[in-house]
């Protein structure tokens, strides 16, 4: 048996310190030292000990002479998935998912579970066997490969996996899980690195990738030490508002594909239903023209997506006007007022203005810039826009209208989805096509005001 001693670790960044201190050395936070008793080390593997074979020492080779393969992926049986991981689950991979509690991260990894044609090893250590198995038969009568574990400790699992041989491992969640190797209690800071490790080598060791699940802090990362995203390939998060059935998942780290991919999934009684079509949600079904509307086409990655933007612009009742924005950044719409103020001479400084993306979603693209500014005008103008008209261009500092990337795409989904014109920069360049769509090109801000509002 090892010595037993015991060890500081700052709640915040994971840091270990020797002796407790009133700050954290490394990130500054007061107060966040906690003690845990660890083990020295024995050196740990996921295999029992009759297991264990001689490894091999890896030696240098020329970079020219390394062999690559065309890496394989599992495909997940879901599109919106397999789009956000670059094309489906790579071998050996570990990926953590986070989002807030009820957002649906356990019902999405049961429901993949149970459309994979893969053998799956759901492990649970927040729920039963029977509320599993009471939410799968609402998701999916008829599972095809789904093996259900309910245990939180790693070494049992690892047997389970020896006898069992999964191909693919699902862990909700990873701060119930805990190893005989340390002696403090599950989800604390030493726990997590401790099993995320033994995950790590059972992944890369046997080729066999394991999804965890991480729950979240108040402040939205996800809880337990920062290492923890460092160590895993991919991360993921859920999000959306609760009272919103749609939810939205992006990768905010993929060492396997891009983190500019988002999935939008749609939450009904049974599961998690995906959406192909975002455009479909995103804009509004109003037959009568309101003012404050404008549509502007943006991109998340490669999808090019038609987004609703809403404005109001209304007097200020009290001394200092309100700026209030949902899914935009408030500081762009504060730059955005002062360009229409200077430079287009719109009094807009005694007025509140607010801002909304539909849809519950948050965009940074620049590109909507120009439906920002039309959706405010339409406002104060009191003027309603063309339901069939859509923006797509970013606007400068000096009140010119500037171009934006991929402008091509962004026009045939306008097109694709029944506008009639769109309007851009005049300095894009495209190609020479026959579009079906009137192009209108803008090059300053009173451009913009002459066509619409006159």
């Amino acid at each position: 048996m090892a010595k037993i001693k015991t060890t500081f670790y700052c709640q915040n960044c994971g840091t270990q310190h020797s002796k407790w201190q009133g700050q954290c050395s490394a990130c500054k936070e007061w107060n966040t030292l906690v003690e845990e008793v660890i083990q020295t080390p024995e050196k740990t593997s996921w295999k029992s000990p009759e297991v264990r074979e001689v490894k091999r020492v890896a030696k240098p080779l020329m970079i020219s002479d390394i062999e690559v393969s065309s890496e394989t992926r599992l495909d997940t049986n879901n599109a919106e998935l397999n789009r956000v991981l670059g094309g489906g689950i790579v071998p050996g991979s570990l990926i953590l998912l986070g989002g807030e509690p009820g957002i649906g991260k356990s019902t999405l990894l049961l429901q993949i579970s149970l459309h994979l044609s893969h053998k799956t090893l759901y492990v649970s250590g927040e729920e039963s066997q029977q509320q599993i198995k009471m939410r799968a038969e609402r998701i999916n009568p008829k599972p095809a490969n789904c093996y259900i574990l309910t245990e939180t400790k790693t070494q049992n699992i690892f047997k389970q996996i020896e006898a069992l041989q999964p191909e693919i491992v699902i862990v909700d969640s990873i701060q119930t899980l805990h190893s005989d190797y340390i002696e403090s209690s599950p989800g604390s800071i030493s726990q997590i690195r401790e099993c995320t490790a033994e995950l790590i080598k059972f992944a890369k060791e046997t080729g066999v990738p394991v999804i965890l699940i991480g729950h979240i802090t108040k402040e939205g990362s996800i809880a337990g030490p920062k290492v923890l995203e460092h160590m895993v390939d991919t991360v993921l998060q859920f999000e959306g508002d609760r009272n919103h059935v749609y939810r939205i998942l992006r990768a905010n780290k993929n060492r396997f594909g891009s983190t500019h991919e988002i999935g939008i999934y749609e939450m009904l009684g049974s599961g998690l239903r995906e959406v192909s079509n975002p455009s479909e949600i995103l804009i509004s079904k109003n037959d009568e023209g309101l003012s404050g509307t404008a549509i502007s086409a943006t991109l998340e990655g490669m999808r090019p997506l038609m987004i609703e933007i809403q404005a109001l612009v209304s007097s200020a009742v009290y001394g200092t006007p309100q700026r209030s924005t949902t899914g935009y950044n408030a500081k762009r719409l504060n730059m955005l007022l002062a360009v229409l103020e200077k430079r287009a001479g719109f009094r807009l400084g005694a007025k509140d203005v607010f801002l909304n993306v539909t849809g519950g979603i948050s965009v940074d693209d620049p590109a909507i810039d120009l439906a920002v500014i039309a959706a405010i005008l339409s406002s104060n103008e009191d003027i309603a826009i063309d339901k069939d008209i859509c923006f797509a261009a970013e606007i400068g500092l000096a009140g010119e209208i500037r171009p934006v990337t991929k402008a091509e795409q962004r026009i045939l989904e306008a097109e694709k989805l029944g506008f009639a014109t769109i309007m851009i920069s005049k300095q894009t360049k495209l190609p020479k096509n026959n579009y079906g769509i009137k192009i209108q090109r803008v090059a300053k801000i009173e451009d913009v005001v002459s066509l619409l509002f006159e």
